[in-house]
């Protein structure tokens, strides 16, 4: 019984574990569309708009620069 009880506990975590990835993914998903919305509108400096999405370096931000400006 009690290695029942364990296992439930461990498919459990992973669960939540799994639903945090996708939460993760997702919100990196819709940063980086903002931020390729906000590169092809040419308003903000590459160092502005790093200020909005603090998670990301400006070395990160400068490579979606270079992949959007490959697509254009």
């Amino acid at each position: 019984m009690m290695t029942l009880y364990d296992d439930e506990e461990i498919l459990e975590m992973y669960t939540i574990d799994i639903k945090r990835e996708a939460a993760e993914k997702a919100a990196e998903t819709a940063s980086r569309k903002a931020i390729e919305r906000m590169i092809r509108a040419g308003k903000l400096s590459l160092e502005e708009i790093a200020e909005y999405f603090p998670s990301l370096s400006l070395d990160e931000i400068k490579q979606i620069e270079a992949e959007v400006m490959q697509m254009a």
